[in-house]
């Protein structure tokens, strides 16, 4: 390999970490390598630590934040030339001088005061001439290159709002977090509480304020839909990226809004009814075409809360028992031909991630793999693929499980979930949702100075 020479200034690269360059001073009185970190955040498993940190690249320009992440190969105490000792991480990562790359060993620092952001030490000059009277032997870089920073692939700090963090979803949206480089945090729900100010808004946890997430995935239950919104509601006055916003997992959760909002976009369903009064049963159940009927209650998930009235003089007795209880229902036209089968498509984004079909199991109509149905490989064809991205579309969620029910007049939108479940989907089509999951995440989370200027380490 071709022999290089340094000065005692030099412009680098450390790309694997997100940053084109930087302006480093080498120092063969040092042993180890020093970049400068804030915010350093360990995370991943004990066989494979990692660690989460942010930099300034740019010592004279705080705006610029870069936020790497990294493998950790050790923990070292280490003593500056002021003689104040520390134990830092120890991350490797390749660096680029010109058109030479090597792997170097390097420990995290704040550095903020320092005028140069990196310091390069003899481990890492070895098989180089280092030449203390000149700067800058090789070409010059340019800070200019952080100006497509959000091209950059970078870590993340994700939180997942759940009260199930031994849940299959909630576990392999951690796992595919951490593979793509990201520190995941469970927050439990119920335990957070808002400090509700307009200049500062916080979520605090355990008795203190939360740091600031990149991104928030809701993955709340049905019996904590209004507390989590306001949860959300707050990261979102906060600048996090919610990957479902309140309002639209509020819209999704009322089955008869979100009927109504369908309605509103023109999208095709099974007929759907709405009544308050005894008196009006009848008519109800002649709107949605008579016996046999689906009744749902507004707030059942899972196939629990729906049922089946075969006859009319059933669908009376049912409504009765609902009116009698308070609890607000739908009435919805029985589609036969559907056969106790329907499809979920999983939306992420603008797409279409998967999908498959549900049938019900025997002598029960409903398809919910809670409820006893099993699932099976489908392929959907393109009305039916636009009909589920509208229907995400309009109750304004990125990440969906829409239900679709195949009619004998088309494809019909039964229920929209803004909390789709993982495992059902991810083990028939073996298809890695978490995974993309997290790449709509890093496409969407974008941080800027505006956003973070309140967040608290």
């Amino acid at each position: 390999m071709t022999r290089i020479s340094v000065g005692w200034e030099e412009w680098v690269s450390l790309k694997k970490l997100g940053l084109p360059a930087l302006k480093v001073k080498t120092d063969t009185g040092a042993r180890t390598s020093s970049l400068h970190a804030f915010a350093i955040q360990p995370f991943g498993s004990i066989e494979k630590p990692k660690v989460r940190f942010g930099i300034h690249p740019i010592p004279d320009n705080p705006d610029i934040e870069i936020f790497c992440s990294a493998p950790v190969v050790d923990r070292r105490e280490v003593t500056s030339s002021n003689g104040f000792s520390e134990l830092r991480y120890v991350i490797k990562t390749p660096i680029t001088i010109k058109n030479k790359t090597w792997e170097i060993e390097v420990t995290l620092a704040n550095r903020e005061n320092m005028a140069y952001r990196m310091l390069l030490g003899r481990q890492a000059l070895e098989g180089i001439t280092v030449k203390p009277g000149e700067s800058f032997v090789q070409p010059e870089l340019s800070y200019d290159l952080y100006e497509f920073k959000k091209l950059t692939k970078r870590a993340l700090r994700i939180a997942i709002l759940t009260r199930e963090p031994n849940n299959y979803s909630t576990k392999r949206l951690v796992l595919a977090g951490e593979e793509r480089d990201h520190s995941v945090e469970l927050i439990d729900t119920k335990r957070c509480y808002l400090n509700i100010q307009s200049h500062r808004p916080e979520v605090h946890y355990d008795g203190k304020p939360l740091p600031y997430y990149d991104s928030v995935i809701p993955r709340i239950g049905a019996s904590l839909t209004f507390y989590g919104m306001a949860i959300v509601r707050q990261f979102e006055a906060m600048g996090t990226y919610c990957v479902n916003t309140a309002n639209s997992i509020g819209m999704s959760r009322d089955k008869l809004a979100a009927h109504q909002i369908l309605a509103q976009f023109r999208i095709p369903m099974p007929t759907t009814a709405f009544a308050n009064s005894p008196k009006d049963t009848k008519n109800l159940l002649d709107l949605v075409g008579g016996a046999p009927t689906v009744l749902k209650l507004l707030q059942s998930t899972q196939g629990k809360g729906v049922v089946l009235a075969e006859t009319k003089k059933a669908g009376e007795a049912v409504i009765s028992a609902f009116q009698n209880l308070g609890a607000n229902f739908i009435a919805q036209e029985f589609v036969k031909e559907a056969a106790g089968s329907d499809l979920r498509c999983l939306v992420i984004g603008k797409k279409v991630i998967a999908s498959m079909m549900r049938v019900s199991g025997d002598d029960d109509f409903r398809s919910n793999l809670h409820a006893g149905g099993y699932a099976k490989k489908v392929r959907i064809n393109k009305e039916e693929r636009k009909l589920a991205l509208s229907a995400a579309n309009a109750l304004g969620l990125k990440v969906a499980g829409v239900d679709i029910i195949r009619s004998s007049t088309g494809p019909k939108v039964l229920e929209v979930n803004s909390s789709p479940g993982l495992e059902g989907i991810e083990k028939t089509t073996e298809k890695d949702v978490a995974i993309e999951i997290i790449k709509h995440i890093e496409q969407n989370a974008v941080l800027s100075r505006n956003q973070i200027q309140n967040k608290l380490i």
